[in-house]
C-alpha cells in the first residue's frame, strides 16, 4: 500500500521536449552524467556515477516500514538523513521530521541553513568555524520530501503520511 516516487525534470522545464499528443515532458535527469572516461561521473560498466533520484524504501524486519523521498538534487541525500535520523534514532513524528529546519553542505564545503534555524546552534557552528549562508527562501535549497509511515503490521492500524510545506504536495489518503 506504499509506493516511493520521486518526480523531477531536472533543469526546470527538463529537456524542453514534449510528447506530442499527451503533453509530457521529458527530464533530462541524465545531464549529469558523463562520457568522459576520466571523469568520475562517466557511465560505464562497473562504475557507480552519482545520480541523485533517490526514491527510497525502509523496512524493519523484512517488512516495509516507510516509502519515502526528499527531492532536491544535492539536497537529497542530506534530506534523507536529516528527515529519517530523527524519526529513528528520536521517535519523531514523519511530519515534525519533515517540517524541522534543514541544512545543506555546499560543493565548497560552505553550510546553508534555514533562516529558521536555532540561533544558538548558528553561533556554535561560526565558533567552530563553518563557512556559513542564511537561506531565506527554502523552496529550491532544502529540499521537499513526502513521507508514508505503515504504524504496525496490523492493516487495521493503518499509516502517517507526511508531505513538505516547502513546495507544492500532499498527504492523501484513500
Amino acid at each position: 500500500m506504499m509506493v516511493s516516487f520521486i518526480q523531477s525534470n531536472y533543469m526546470g522545464f527538463g529537456s524542453g521536449v514534449v510528447v506530442p499528443e499527451y503533453g509530457i515532458s521529458l527530464q533530462n535527469r541524465g545531464a549529469g552524467f558523463s562520457s568522459d572516461p576520466k571523469s568520475a561521473n562517466v557511465l560505464a560498466p562497473g562504475k557507480r556515477p552519482f545520480h541523485s533520484i533517490i526514491p527510497a524504501f525502509l523496512t524493519q524486519n523484512g517488512q516495509p516500514q516507510m516509502s519515502f523521498g526528499v527531492m532536491g538534487g544535492d539536497m537529497q541525500p542530506q534530506g534523507h538523513v536529516q528527515t529519517v535520523v530523527p524519526m529513528l534514532d528520536y521517535q519523531q513524528q514523519p511530519q515534525a521530521a519533515c517540517d524541522a529546519p534543514r541544512w545543506k553542505v555546499n560543493r565548497d564545503f560552505t553550510l546553508d541553513l534555514e533562516n529558521r534555524f536555532d540561533t544558538d546552534v548558528t553561533q556554535q557552528l561560526k565558533d567552530r568555524g563553518h563557512q556559513l549562508k542564511s537561506i531565506y527562501d527554502p523552496y529550491m535549497d532544502f529540499g521537499a520530501g513526502q513521507f508514508i509511515w505503515r504504524l504496525s503490521e496490523s492493516p487495521d492500524h493503518g499509516y502517517v503520511a507526511a508531505s513538505d510545506s516547502r513546495r507544492d504536495g500532499q498527504a492523501p489518503g484513500f
